[in-house]
């Protein structure tokens, strides 16, 4: 009995750093950012709020349409950007707009947001002015430009900034702005805030951004960008960005209609392990991810999967960003067909290949009831790119029954009863 309590305090304490690990918004975001390789294909549909309602709206289908310069234009199209995306054919015609506008932007990592407000900044920029004429903040300071191979440097205390374009953490901006005085911010024409809602979410970075902003001129064009928008975020953006044009992204109808989601009744996890050893048996599955509450539960069904023979991939909360990446990135590859996961990757993985998606265990909250977001995320893992997906969840006591149920009433969807001891009944799923 002894045993079995320090092996539940076990899982408990497991199960809490893994919600930590979904929650650091700054861990996934620069997930997001290494694994995005190329745009993203969003399916959401871009609302556009424009500050004077009367103002004619204009998008562009085509970068000429944005009368760039000869070097920038030629700059976009050996970057290997054809034409431009959605938040794109949308936010730059209002950022490179005479006389420049404001704007707040929702826009996640992949769509293209980055190229889009460097265009405005080198598109601002006069390079015979030896001075700091544009200024962006983000948490990722080395990652805002680093794909993009422009220079980057450090500046020693009473060096004389001739570079143009600035790019720095809050701190360090509002230190150059300030004590150290090597950007003169009277003269900064644009100044863009990236990752605002990962921003807010960090001790003391709110702060230092509006202390910064109070700096700059009044016809300073402001420029801000966040993957989501929560009220702590609009009353951030309210106050640093007077005036703005909005682009908001409509949030997608939570639809599981093109998943087949079935429960499977198990008394413990290992009987768990023979459901679904017996669904590999009977369906051919592409590549499947495997959801478990914490990393002890991973780790063991990882190697129970191993030693059958699988090719397995573990990812969980322990590990660095970078390791998840590579992770990630081999499982995309098809180089693992099994991927083994805490909540780490509940979301913001697109894996055409994934057609099946297990829930070893369900996703709760921390007071024990389901967590219905993350489930939608973790079960959109399949489904996607117009295909039919299949979801399997496992159930072994009375409490995840009621989880399920709950989950049932939420997203108003019935969840079938799976026999995995039948193995017509499992064929029978996959058709």
């Amino acid at each position: 009995m002894a045993t079995d309590s320090w092996a539940l305090a076990v899982d408990k304490q497991e199960a809490t750093t893994d919600s930590v690990s979904l929650n650091d918004k700054a861990a996934q975001s620069l997930l997001n950012k290494m694994i995005h390789t190329s745009l993203v294909n969003t399916t959401n549909q871009v609302e556009v709020l424009q500050r004077d309602p009367n103002s004619p709206l204009y998008s562009v289908k085509t970068f000429e349409e944005l009368r760039l310069k000869d070097k920038l234009l030629k700059g976009v199209y050996d970057m290997g950007f054809n034409r431009p995306s959605k938040i794109q054919e949308n936010a730059l015609p209002m950022m490179l707009a005479e006389p420049p506008q404001n704007l707040i932007a929702q826009s996640q990592s992949g769509t293209g947001k980055t190229a889009a407000f460097v265009l405005a900044m080198l598109s601002h920029v006069d390079p015979t002015n030896k001075w700091a004429q544009v200024s962006g903040i983000s948490i990722f300071s080395n990652l805002m430009f680093c794909k993009y191979k422009m220079l980057m440097k450090t500046v020693d205390r009473g060096a004389k900034l001739q570079e143009q374009i600035v790019i720095g953490t809050p701190g360090t901006v509002l230190d150059w702005c300030s004590k150290l005085k090597i950007i003169n911010p009277k003269k900064i024409s644009v100044f863009v805030l990236d990752e605002a809602d990962v921003m807010i979410a960090t001790q003391g970075h709110q702060d230092q951004s509006i202390r910064i902003q109070r700096m700059l001129p009044k016809e300073c064009q402001m420029l801000l960008f966040s993957a989501t928008f929560e009220d702590s975020v609009w009353k951030f953006a309210e106050r640093v960005v007077p005036d703005p044009n909005i682009i908001k992204l409509k949030r997608e109808e939570e639809t599981l209609d093109t998943i087949k989601q079935y429960y499977v009744l198990c008394s413990d996890k290992e009987e768990k392990f023979t459901a679904l050893c017996n669904i590999y048996g009977a369906i051919t599955i592409a590549q499947a991810m495997i959801f478990c509450h914490t990393r002890r539960t991973a780790g063991w069904l990882a190697a129970e999967l191993t030693k059958e023979g699988h090719v397995v991939a573990l990812l969980s909360g322990e590990m660095t960003v970078e390791q998840r990446a590579t992770i990630i990135e081999r499982f995309r590859e098809g180089k693992e067909k099994v991927l083994v996961t805490t909540n780490v990757c509940s979301r913001g993985i697109d894996v055409e290949q994934v057609s099946v998606v297990i829930n070893f265990d369900l996703p709760m909250d921390k007071d024990g009831n389901a967590d219905n977001e993350t489930y939608l995320h973790r079960i959109g893992r399949t489904g996607r790119f117009g295909k039919r997906g299949l979801a399997v969840n496992m159930i072994d006591s009375k409490h995840s029954m009621n989880i399920l149920n709950q989950i049932e009433e939420h997203f108003n969807k019935k969840i079938n009863k799976l026999d995995t001891d039948d193995l017509d009944e499992i064929e029978k799923i996959s058709n």
